[in-house]
């Protein structure tokens, strides 16, 4: 019965700082829910999850608008018409298999691993100019830099503005939050035209001279003819949104949750080869990204309920982290877990991030850092977390802390 679940409490901001208790509710009531008055659905348990991600020709992955919250406080779509541009995590089979193979081999774990010392030595810096102050805000001053100068550093970008790229990256994944009112919506949608003309730039400049490189794998991808300067650069965009949000927020919220319990800290500190363990249960618990679209190219049915040609259809990974028919004591850190990585925080399928083993090799080497070189990670009593207002992104806004020296 889904009759008393109101419309609005997907985006109230109360549910979105803490959702996990509507997800519950949206699991046991309604695992495929049609948000009243609107022709988005939801799905919420993990079961369905997995097969709505197998069905790619019910559920498309083409991006075929943006939600934004109305003045009753409900999802509502703007269409893209033909305007939308397609690729990687957005791309449907066989174009997916095209651009997923023209930038695999430069992400490939191999390569990601000669990163790794660069990850360390970023983060040592990082920790220390932390250490010396005692009190700072963990996302401006360790959180945000490390993912963003790496991902800049394995695109390939030159003469880069991290702060530039970072903000890029936020907007990017801001325009997909659906808490945005029309009008802020609009205003942010003209805002990424600077980063899209500065990506232009780079993608010109490497087209003439490919590098050994993410940047140069795209534009040998254009001079083959596997796809277009715009599908290039959006997969450049895609690429930095994907690259600076995934760890950022998986850091805040591991930090977080370290902060929230000495024992844990102390115990990984004693055994630091679980830390990696402790990273995916961070991804369970807190998925960067909380849920992604599908667009519904014919009437289908999922979980008995019918769902529309044109309707919009939203993952809740967050949702099926937690279900509990899949996982014991789901809302647990549990570094017994069996099966650490069965989680959907990287999605699941075809469209299972590509990133991922750059995000964990980023998660591990800076709370090895962390750790080793604290006694102590303390939340700033008098300033607690605060979260970005987002349905997508599961990231703080805001971290304080207090980092004791070892």
């Amino acid at each position: 019965m889904t009759e008393g679940i109101s419309g609005t409490l997907l985006l109230d901001p109360a549910v979105i700082d803490d959702p996990y208790p509507f997800y519950g509710r949206l699991r046991a009531q309604a695992p495929v829910w049609e948000v009243p008055g609107t022709r988005v659905f939801t799905v919420s348990t993990y079961e369905l999850l997995a097969e709505v991600v197998g069905r790619v020709e019910d559920f498309s992955s083409n991006l075929r608008c943006l939600l934004y919250r109305d003045g009753a406080g409900l999802p509502c779509t703007l269409p893209f018409g033909e305007a939308g541009v397609n690729v990687l995590a957005t791309a449907d089979p066989p174009m997916h298999a095209l651009h997923r193979k023209t930038v695999f081999p430069e992400l490939v774990a191999k390569r990601m691993a000669q990163l790794e010392s660069d990850v360390v030595d970023i983060a040592n810096g990082c920790v220390s100019r932390a250490l010396e102050a005692g009190t700072v805000e963990f996302m401006t001053e360790i959180g945000n830099i490390v993912p963003i100068t790496m991902i800049s550093r394995l695109i390939g970008f030159h003469d880069s503005d991290l702060g530039q790229l970072l903000s890029a990256a936020f907007d990017s994944t801001a325009m997909l939050g659906s808490t945005l009112s029309y009008d802020e919506l609009m205003e942010l949608i003209s805002r990424t035209a600077e980063i899209q003309t500065w990506l232009t730039d780079q993608l010109s400049a490497a087209v003439k001279q490919p590098g050994d490189d993410l940047l140069g794998a795209v534009a040998r991808g254009v001079n083959d003819g596997v796809f277009g300067d715009v599908e290039a650069t959006g997969m450049l965009h895609t690429l930095l949104s994907a690259g600076g949000e995934s760890t950022t927020s998986l850091l805040g919220n591991a930090v977080r949750i370290l902060a929230e319990h000495p024992d844990l800290q102390e115990h990984l500190r004693r055994n630091p080869g679980q830390i990696p363990t402790f990273a995916e249960e961070a991804l369970r618990l807190e998925p960067p990204f909380r849920y992604h679209m599908r667009s519904v190219p014919t009437a289908t049915t999922l979980g008995g309920v019918h769902i529309p040609a044109g309707a919009t259809v939203l993952l809740l990974w967050a949702a099926g982290n937690r279900d509990p028919a899949e996982f014991e004591r789901p809302d647990e850190i549990d570094l017994q877990r069996q099966v650490p990585r069965l989680h959907l925080a990287f999605g699941r399928g075809i469209h299972h991030c590509v990133g991922a083993p750059l995000a964990r090799i980023e998660a591990r080497s800076v709370l090895t850092v962390l750790l080793e070189r604290t006694s102590n990670i303390a939340l700033e009593p008098e300033h607690p977390p605060k979260w970005v207002n987002s349905l997508m992104v599961r990231r703080h806004e805001q971290l304080p802390v207090r980092l004791i020296s070892r």
